[in-house]
């Protein structure tokens, strides 16, 4: 084993198991999204780095980010997120796209990060986002797809919720306390987000060094504990009845500290997570209603959200929700009697396969006892035999794994008595 070049750290081997539960993630997105309208689409893997330097925060640019430099010396990143590129795909073609847009993507990431559970540096990511609306019935659509996804997975909501909150609000808050410049709110919005992250003493030593007074602290934390301050924003008390509206409330909920650490945030942002609060959030989104005009488009209101694969498999994981999948996508294994027959066979499995099944075949002799065996190990639910007797009269023996039984029938027969024991499964 010492002499295994290891992988990459923080990367994963997908096994055929793996990938099976990527693919069934993949799947439900792919229904979900569509069953609201959205239209799959993807960007490049790689990106110019400025495109993130000015958007997305110094800590995201500088510390997760893995950037190199190409052979004309610009500096290059693998992409750490996808909304920049998608607010630059929006800005390249702003008056050839037919608003509002609804578009999803699924596809890899990377991030410079500590590998420990629920994260990864190379990461799965669904991003989902509505472009060219600006309303709170909007924002509560793209939220109520979260809560129709867990509740498609099988994820209830005493084991996921969404949390909500709107920047806008909490910037007049702000300015209660005399927090006027705007880079103090934006360093404010940071600090709040890792309220979570530290200690008390060391998140009120943080808020001290940016130059709170004890007294603003405390008035920081009474904001940050009123849980009906959403009734003071009339945008939110209209997001909550359209929630309703969407047969979703159960799912979501109002919550001062969440705020999220983009800078590219503006209005309404939320964070979903396990409600034991285990782990970091399942995902994360927000208002970006400045975004596609900083990256050279004209202004355009969009509101989006991203879900990585790893925290939300840890998730599923822990209440048990993965699905048992098939070891192997087989439905029939052609067995081969011997040398003399294995042409023979492949020819049998070729046609099967032209009726639409799914078919593997033995490449070359061996005991029948050990192919019936392997047919059960991968799955299969029935294994077609051509012995010499069957090959001079034309026939095939077919074995049904799943009832135990077997009959002899013509060649030419096979595959629509296989599809219809399939089908009577």
């Amino acid at each position: 084993m010492s002499k295994i070049i290891q992988s990459v750290k923080g990367t994963r081997d997908f096994y055929p198991e793996d990938m099976a539960l990527r693919n069934w993630i993949y799947s439900n997105i792919k229904m979900v999204s569509e069953s609201f309208g959205y239209q799959e689409y993807d960007g490049p893997f790689i990106e110019r780095v400025d495109l993130y330097a000015a958007k997305s925060g110094d800590e995201l640019v500088k510390e997760q980010s893995f950037v190199f430099p190409d052979r004309g010396g610009d500096l290059i990143t693998l992409r750490p997120e996808l909304t920049p590129s998608l607010a630059r795909m929006v800005a390249q073609k702003q008056r050839q796209l037919n608003y509002p847009l609804r578009w999803w993507s699924f596809g890899p990431f990377w991030r410079y990060e500590r590998p420990q559970k629920g994260r990864t540096r190379e990461f799965f990511q669904w991003n989902i986002d509505l472009i060219g609306a600006d309303s709170p019935e909007s924002d509560a659509e793209l939220i109520a797809i979260c809560a129709t996804f867990f509740r498609e997975i099988g994820l209830k909501p005493v084991q996921a919720g969404i949390f909500v909150n709107d920047r806008e609000l909490m910037e007049t808050e702000f300015r209660t306390l005399g927090f006027d410049s705007l880079e103090l709110q934006r360093q404010i919005f940071r600090l709040i987000d890792r309220r979570d992250k530290l200690s008390s003493s060391d998140w009120q030593a943080y808020a001290f060094d940016l130059g709170l007074n004890k007294e603003q602290v405390g008035q920081l934390e009474t904001i940050l504990s009123n849980q009906d301050l959403w009734k003071k924003s009339p945008g939110l008390s209209r997001f909550f009845e359209a929630i309703a509206a969407l047969g979703v409330a159960d799912y979501i909920h109002y919550n001062p500290q969440i705020v999220r650490g983009l800078d590219y945030y503006t209005r309404i942002v939320f964070e979903a997570r396990d409600m034991d609060r285990e782990g970091r959030a399942i995902l994360g989104g927000g208002r970006y209603d400045n975004l596609v005009a900083d990256v050279g488009g004209e202004p355009l209101p969009a509101i989006g959200f991203a879900m990585g694969d790893v925290m939300l498999s840890v998730i599923l994981e822990k209440y048990g929700i993965i699905p048992n999948f098939r070891p192997s996508p087989v439905q029939v294994l052609v067995t081969v009697f011997d040398e003399s027959l294995l042409l023979h066979s492949q020819m049998i499995a070729s046609r099967l396969r032209g009726a639409g099944l799914r078919v593997a075949c033995f490449t070359e002799a061996q005991k029948l006892s050990k192919q019936l065996k392997h047919a059960v190990k991968i799955g299969a639910d029935i294994v077609v035999i051509v012995g010499p007797d069957e090959k001079a009269a034309n026939q095939v023996t077919i074995k049904d794994l799943r009832r135990r039984e077997q009959t002899t029938l013509a060649e030419s027969d096979a595959a629509a008595s296989i599809v219809k024991m399939l089908a009577n499964a």
